[in-house]
C-alpha cells in the first residue's frame, strides 16, 4: 500500500520559503502547527533542509527520512534514501508522509501530494528557494485560520489545508 503524500510548508506571498539555507522568519505559531500536523508522523525531507535543522538533529517522535546522495550514512534518528523512489520503498506501509522541503524536494511531490497544509505568509520576502507554482483550480482548501494579530511578528499569516480535487 502506498502512503498518502501531504506536503506540508510555510510560504511569502512571492512563494519565498528559504534563504541561506534558512527559513526566512520565525513564527512561534508556525513552529506549533507544524509540530502538532506531523507530530507521531514520518517527515520526507531533502538534503538542504536536513542541513538547516538545528543541530542537524532529528525531529523528535516523528521518523524521519533525508533524500541525499551527499551522505555516506544515515546520521542519528535518520533513515537515508539516495532517490525519491528509494524514500518510498522505504515508508511504504506507511499511511501518510509528510514532505517537509526543499523547494526541489517540494517540487517532485506536488503532482503526487493529496494534501497542502500551507503557512501563507502575507508579505514578500527575498529568497533564493521558492515553492513551486500551485494551481489551486485543482485543490479545495477545507481549512482556513488567518491570524493579523501575532505580536512577534509585523505581518499576518494564514494556516491553510487544501485537499486535492
Amino acid at each position: 500500500m502506498k502512503p498518502k503524500i501531504s506536503i506540508v510548508v510555510a510560504m511569502a506571498k512571492n512563494r519565498a520559503i528559504g534563504k541561506n539555507g534558512q527559513l526566512l522568519w520565525h513564527i512561534s505559531n508556525d513552529l506549533k502547527h507544524f509540530k502538532k500536523v506531523t507530530s507521531g508522523k514520518c517527515v520526507i525531507m531533502g538534503h538542504n533542509t536536513y542541513v538547516s535543522l538545528p543541530g542537524q538533529k532529528a525531529l523528535p517522535n516523528r521518523r524521519n527520512v533525508i533524500i541525499s546522495d551527499r551522505l555516506d550514512a544515515a546520521p542519528e534518528g535518520f533513515e537515508l534514501a539516495t532517490s525519491i523512489p528509494k524514500a518510498m520503498e522505504l515508508v511504504q506501509n506507511e499511511a501518510e508522509v509528510f514532505i517537509m522541503g526543499g523547494g526541489m524536494i517540494y517540487e517532485q511531490f506536488l503532482s503526487k501530494a493529496e494534501t497542502l497544509y500551507l503557512t501563507r505568509v502575507e508579505k514578500d520576502f527575498e529568497a533564493d528557494t521558492y515553492f513551486p507554482i500551485i494551481n489551486f483550480d485543482e485543490w479545495e482548501m477545507t481549512e482556513l485560520e488567518v491570524v493579523d494579530d501575532d505580536p512577534q511578528v509585523d505581518y499576518s499569516y494564514r494556516f491553510e489545508t487544501w485537499e486535492k480535487k
